[in-house]
């Protein structure tokens, strides 16, 4: 059933600490495939980390799931190990996995990761990607039963991030940021099917409010759909509506940072 180990972290690529997870993983399992989700999440950002974990499961081979975005590490937290379908999620119990066991079919069980046979020694408690996820993975690999990671817990004790809200109401659709790119697009929580709902479809026009500020925006297939320089907003491969700039930084521009709330209705049609 497992057929891949998948990592996202925070770790950046300027670093070893990348390599230092991969090697563990070689060292303790070398004949698992290990596939690189993200490691270029912004430093401890946990939803943005939860949004790319849970919209990247859907492809992805059923097997083990290590995230790494982790401010707490070396605190109170506790690392867990989730099952969620035919997945496990390994990672610090922050709500940074609680998108992608619900994209995964919801937990099953849930174990607190205790059991220091499994670990590395010494290991840091600044570094639990490699020193904990790394090797549970690896072992879990092998053939480990998941209840010898440690005591079983709840699930419904599990730390879950909320569910980014989505609201229909007099001719318009409220939602927020869900997360920022790199190239600064803020995809929204706002769906297509809320825009069909309200009847919009591409090639309208779009009246969007931030606050206080309203403004026009085209509702196109692709940024490339607008000059370069110019907003717009169109379908992301999520099935999320994002504003952008073709060529440009909309968050930057419009100042939109995750969780901002934002309000889309329709105006006009060409």
């Amino acid at each position: 059933m497992t057929s891949v180990i998948t990592l996202l972290t925070d770790y950046g690529l300027e670093d070893g600490y990348v390599a230092a997870c991969h090697g563990v993983i070689a060292r303790l399992a070398p004949e698992a495939r290990v596939i690189d989700v993200c490691h270029l999440i912004p430093a401890g950002d946990v939803r943005r980390g939860a949004a790319v974990l849970a919209q990247t499961i859907p492809y992805l081979p059923e097997g083990i799931h290590i995230g790494a975005v982790d401010p707490g590490a070396g605190g109170s937290r506790r690392a867990v190990a989730i099952e969620a379908g035919g997945r496990v999620f390994i990672g610090p119990d922050n709500g940074l996995l609680s998108w992608a066991v619900h994209a995964g079919g919801g937990a099953r069980a849930a174990y607190e990761i205790s059991n220091d046979d499994c670990f590395l020694r010494p290991a840091s408690p600044t570094f639990p990607g490699r020193d904990v996820f790394a090797p549970v993975a690896a072992h879990l690999y092998g053939g480990l039963a998941l209840a010898e990671v440690g005591p079983q817990v709840p699930v419904s004790g599990l730390v879950t991030l909320p569910e980014p809200t989505t609201v229909l109401r007099d001719g318009s659709v409220e939602g927020e940021v869900v997360s920022v790119d790199r190239f600064g697009n803020t995809q929204l929580s706002i769906g297509a099917g809320d825009l069909q709902a309200l009847g919009v479809r591409v090639g309208d026009t779009l009246g969007v409010w931030l606050g206080r500020r309203r403004f026009s925006l085209p509702y196109r297939e692709t940024y490339a759909a607008v000059p370069p320089g110019e907003l717009v907003a169109f379908t992301d491969s999520a099935g999320l509506i994002a504003i952008a700039v073709n060529c440009g930084d909309a968050a930057q521009r419009l100042g939109l940072p995750p969780g901002a709330h934002v309000r889309l209705s329709p105006t006009y049609r060409k």
